[in-house]
């Protein structure tokens, strides 16, 4: 198992967001995580991220058979975590080459690899620029700088690419973009999927899983997962909308309270 949540509870100035979350994941696997605002999905992949800002409250995170929660954000970082989120900063001044070339050579480096060399690094961002159709106008630009919202989220994939991450979590990729920016991003995605990591697409809409099949779909309502399918249950969502999802979720809130 490549990463195992257990009854996890993470607050933020005093308000509970996510209530006894429980996800096991495994290599090989894509999982969807789907759900309406404000009911916890960027709040579970920041705290994955380890931003400080959240408190968790009670439960563990296991990654590796590592407690993740005592892990720096830099070490979580070098063991093969890659967080995609919806908003990617810019980092003006400092350019696409110099940025994965430094972040590259860090990774190496932790695990005692020796650096990659220039040429070694520059035959290897031809290779992932193909992966998004990054030109080289982007990647020769400072860090997201100036780029459009599709533009960001290519760059995004690209730097997974790069990165090669063991476990990615991609929180609202499909967020603002036209339908051939999306197509290019989720097939990048695809291309990267292997036996030997694990993807987690956090999104509101099932048109991202057209092209991103999920093994499994998690449906998050009160901060916790209430259901869990495959890419059926995604399309049920699309039909139906999460109204129905809560009014089952309450209804059994209820038989379990006794008060129906």
């Amino acid at each position: 198992m490549l990463l195992k949540i257990e009854d996890l509870c993470v607050s933020i100035k005093g308000k509970e967001i996510l209530k006894e979350f429980n996800l096991e994941i495994n290599r090989g696997e894509v999982h969807a995580i789907m759900g309406p605002n404000g009911t916890g999905k960027s709040t579970l992949a920041s705290v994955i991220a380890g931003k400080d800002i959240y408190d968790v409250t009670s439960g563990k995170i296991i990654y590796k058979d590592r407690n993740l929660l005592e892990m720096s954000v830099e070490d979580r970082a070098r063991e093969g975590i890659f967080i995609g989120f919806q908003y990617p900063v810019e980092i003006p001044g400092v350019s696409m080459n110099t940025f994965m070339k430094t972040a590259i050579n860090e990774i190496r480096q932790y695990r005692h690899e020796e650096p990659l060399t220039a040429a070694q690094f520059l035959k290897l961002m031809e290779e992932k620029k193909k992966v998004v159709e990054l030109t080289a106008k982007l990647s020769n630009r400072s860090v997201n700088e100036g780029f459009s919202g599709g533009e960001k989220k290519k760059n995004e994939i690209f730097q997974m690419a790069m990165l090669n991450p063991e476990l990615s979590i991609l929180d609202e990729t499909d967020s603002g973009l036209d339908i051939d920016a999306l197509r290019v991003v989720a097939n990048g995605v695809t291309h990267l999927r292997s036996e030997n990591n694990a993807i987690v697409v956090i999104t509101h809409y099932q048109r991202l899983l057209d092209y991103i099949i999920p093994d499994k779909v998690h449906v998050l309502y009160d901060g916790k997962i209430v259901k869990t399918g495959n890419k059926e249950l995604a399309l049920e969502l699309e039909e139906k909308g999460y109204d129905w999802v809560k009014q089952e979720y309450e209804r059994k809130k209820e038989l379990q309270n006794g008060k129906i």
